[in-house]
């Protein structure tokens, strides 16, 4: 399974979109607080979220208490990091693969990188940019997991209006 594991998020509009790329993706959700936004219902709403009864999530108090919970390969997003996230076999979909992102504001906490540096990584860019927005780089990367499992279970056409959409008058 996939895990998306927000450390800290501050901006609800970037969590929103990231519950929504979760759900669409059949990946859990686990938000690290302190949160920079309440997690009840009208506010997730607010940021956009229609599918909050769809997804699965789980809250932490702090690093420690997630990490106690929930074993499997950990990798870390970071504009530190030396290797490109399509750098790592993603492929045995029997895994419990957590991609960890960091707050906003600041990432990953130093300390909790140095303990792993083998599995710190970046999305390249170029100079002129300091980071993407993080619903972006959460997409980019869950979507490159999926890729190396040939999507899973995931819908290769449109539900609800047929595969044959485009070819109809």
């Amino acid at each position: 399974m996939i895990h998306i594991v927000l450390y800290q998020p501050e901006i609800p509009q970037n969590t929103g979109n990231i519950m929504r790329t979760c759900v669409a993706t059949g990946s859990k959700l686990h938000l690290i607080r302190p949160l920079g936004f309440r997690l009840d219902e009208k506010s997730i709403r607010r940021s956009g979220v229609n599918y909050i009864d769809q997804l699965e999530y789980a809250v932490y108090d702090d690093f420690e208490e997630f990490k106690e919970k929930n074993p499997g390969d950990y990798y870390y997003f970071t504009r530190y990091g030396h290797q490109p996230h399509t750098s790592f076999d993603y492929s045995d979909s029997s895994r419990d693969i957590y991609l960890i992102f960091g707050k906003e504001s600041t990432g990953i906490p130093k300390e909790i990188l140095k303990q792993d540096l083998q599995h710190c990584m970046r999305i390249p860019m170029t100079e002129n940019v300091r980071a993407l927005n993080l619903a972006n780089c959460v997409a980019i990367c869950t979507y490159e997991v999926l890729r190396q499992q040939n999507f899973g279970t995931l819908l290769r056409e449109e539900p609800h209006k047929g595969k044959d959409y485009l070819e109809r008058d």
